[in-house]
This record gives C-alpha cells, sequence and structure tokens, in this order.
C-alpha cells in the first residue's frame, strides 16, 4: 500500500510580491504565483502523481495554487478539506508592514527574533511555536490517518504551516526548522511507512 503526501506551499503572493508580513490577510497569487502553482501540477503530472483527498487553509492564495495543482492533474473535483488550522502564522501588529519598513521602525535584531526564532511571537501574532500547536493536532487527527488508511493526500498551505508538518515529519529540532526554506509552489513529496514514519521524501524544488 502506498502512503503519498504532498505539501505544497502557494505560489508567490501579491504581497509576497510586495515584502509584506501576509500572516492571515488574504491576497491572491500574483502572474507569477499562477505559474509557479501550474508548474508544480505539471511536474506532479509528470510524474504520475494523483490524489484522493486534498486539505488546504482557509486563504485565498493556498486554495488558489491547489485549484491550479488539481487543474493540470485533471482532478477539479477532488474532495477537498480547507481549515484555519493549516493557515499561515498570524503576524499580528506587524502584518501588512513592510519588511524593511519593519526593521527601520523595530531594529534589524528585533525583527529578525520574530521572524527566526522558534518561540517569540511578534506582538500580538504567533511565533512558529504557536502556529504547530494549532497546525500538528489538525494534522495528526485529519490528514495523517487518511494517508495511513493509503489516501493519496496533497497539503497546500503556507510557509510556517508547512514547516510545522515538516518538523514533525522528519524529526527536526526547532532551530533545524528556522533554517528549512520552501520555495513558492515547491512540491516536497513524502512516502510513508504503516506508522507515519518517512521512508523517502523528495524536494522538487532541488529538480
Amino acid at each position: 500500500m502506498e502512503r503519498l503526501l504532498v505539501l505544497v506551499r502557494h505560489g508567490q503572493s501579491e504581497w509576497n510580491l510586495k515584502n509584506l508580513f501576509t500572516g492571515w490577510k488574504n491576497p491572491d497569487l500574483t502572474e507569477q504565483g499562477v505559474e509557479e502553482a501550474t508548474a508544480a501540477g505539471k511536474k506532479l503530472k509528470e510524474m504520475n502523481l494523483t490524489f484522493d483527498l486534498a486539505f488546504t487553509s482557509d486563504l485565498l492564495r493556498a486554495q488558489h495554487t491547489l485549484k491550479l495543482i488539481l487543474g493540470e492533474l485533471g482532478q477539479e473535483d477532488l474532495p477537498t478539506s480547507r481549515d484555519q488550522a493549516l493557515n499561515e502564522r498570524d503576524y499580528g501588529d506587524i502584518t501588512g508592514m513592510n519588511k524593511d519598513e519593519a526593521r527601520q521602525k523595530f531594529g534589524e535584531e528585533q525583527v529578525h527574533i520574530w521572524r527566526r526564532s522558534f518561540d517569540v511571537p511578534p506582538p500580538g501574532g504567533e511565533s512558529l511555536k504557536m502556529t504547530a500547536e494549532r497546525t500538528l493536532p489538525y494534522y495528526r487527527s485529519d490528514i495523517l490517518p487518511k494517508v495511513l488508511e493509503g489516501n493519496r493526500v496533497i497539503v497546500a498551505a503556507h510557509g510556517n504551516s508547512l514547516r510545522s508538518l515538516i518538523m514533525e515529519l522528519e524529526g527536526l529540532s526547532p532551530e533545524e526548522i528556522l533554517k528549512r526554506e520552501l520555495g513558492t509552489g515547491k512540491p516536497v513529496v513524502y512516502r510513508l511507512d504503516e506508522d507515519g514514519k518517512v521512508l523517502s521524501v523528495e524536494d522538487l524544488a532541488e529538480i
């Protein structure tokens, strides 16, 4: 029985392009983001991968990415679950702020701490640790059991919600996961054993 899990970060969004902290705000994909998502679908099709179930966040950029991928696979009607548990990290008071402007206002070091520490949230927002505390229970209760049943599952979400899943899948420390970069629109393909342990991982950003 194949146990397949594919994680993909949404394509470039309008706020990615503007270098803004996006969080739970809801911009759509840019033209480049549409191209990235479409290319992801083509790559998965080349690998002869199809899916039984899809999961995505409550945000448009992830949903649009998934729609474009499934369109390339001819699976537009795939059963799909949407949940806020897979939303991007909430950046709180710095949401919508340009990252360079934030550095000028709060200082380079402070912004770096907010962005790259595991458990220090920006004012009014979430740390990566807090993001994982809502993302991982959903993964364990809703996504992983479907994979272990033999369903081929794709998850389209966000850099930090997916980092939470990758941290669990690959057994990474907080320090290690902070160094893990996820390209926009680049699928990561996992094959799991009957216990949910990773047998193989293929990062399509490296192909």
